[in-house]
């Protein structure tokens, strides 16, 4: 890895449409080497096409993105793919496959190592996110925390430098939105790998992450520590980060007419 004081990852005035649907319209953000960054915006602004550019399912119309100090393209994208795990909204498990088998496929997909190297560390990334006594399980006899943890052994176990997490809260109650986003601040910290998690979950990702940016009309709006977040006075950053006390001011305002 390079010992550089560039971030790891860096997208610069990112491009695409879908027809006549702009989705991203010159969005750049910087990812430091070992940090947690949180995108967040409203559904439907672009967060998951802009990690899905990233892992090569979508290909941008225009700008660049650079990985480790390289652009990312053709002659690159295969050492990116080793060295990046991605963890899709809905876990994408394979039902048929057992949590071990679910764990080992990115091993035999991506290296050459025997069926004895692959099981072993298969079964040492269960082991550390608290689920080798699952190994023989299938999906479907999991809880949902398991699925999100078997989901993140995978996505580990080839041990990546850089891990997308696109909506890893999705449709999971605050309590559980908690549990999420503790379980990637605890695992990121203790394997040192650099996170991008896209999310709309506000109040989490500013208490979890290292730097914020927030995605608005195809591009980031803002991008910073979640304190100077906090305190900004962007109209679209406003927007977005008060918009549960612009809530309660509507709910007041029709109460007190009534």
């Amino acid at each position: 890895m390079s010992q550089t004081s560039e971030p790891l990852l860096r997208i610069e005035s990112l491009h695409k449409r879908f027809d006549e649907n702009v989705v991203l319209n010159g969005a750049s953000l910087d990812v430091p080497r070992g940090s947690l960054v949180t995108v967040l915006g409203r559904s439907g602004t672009g967060k998951s096409v802009l990690l899905k550019c990233l892992a090569g399912i979508v290909t941008p119309d225009a700008g660049r993105i650079r990985f480790d100090g390289k652009d990312l393209d053709a002659s690159t994208r295969a050492d990116f793919r080793r060295r990046c795990s991605f963890l899709f909204q809905s876990n994408a498990l394979f039902d048929s496959l057992t949590a071990l088998e679910n764990v080992g496929l990115p091993l035999e997909q991506t290296t050459s190592l025997s069926d004895a190297e692959i099981r072993q560390r298969s079964l040492e990334a269960l082991k550390q996110l608290e689920l080798e006594e699952h190994a023989q399980r299938y999906p479907s006899q999991l809880s949902g925390g398991m699925q999100k943890r078997l989901a993140l052994a995978r996505a580990i176990v080839t041990k990546p430098e850089l891990v997308l997490f696109d909506e890893p809260t999705a449709g999971l109650d605050p309590l559980r939105r908690n549990a999420v986003f503790t379980m990637i601040l605890k695992y990121q910290r203790q394997f040192r790998f650099t996170a991008v998690v896209v999310t709309h979950d506000l109040d989490e990702a500013l208490i979890a992450s290292d730097r914020v940016a927030l995605l608005d009309g195809g591009q980031m709006r803002f991008e910073g520590p979640p304190a100077d977040f906090t305190t900004s006075t962007d109209s679209v950053v406003t927007s977005f980060r008060d918009s549960a006390k612009a809530l309660r001011a509507s709910v007041a305002e029709l109460r007190a007419s009534v």
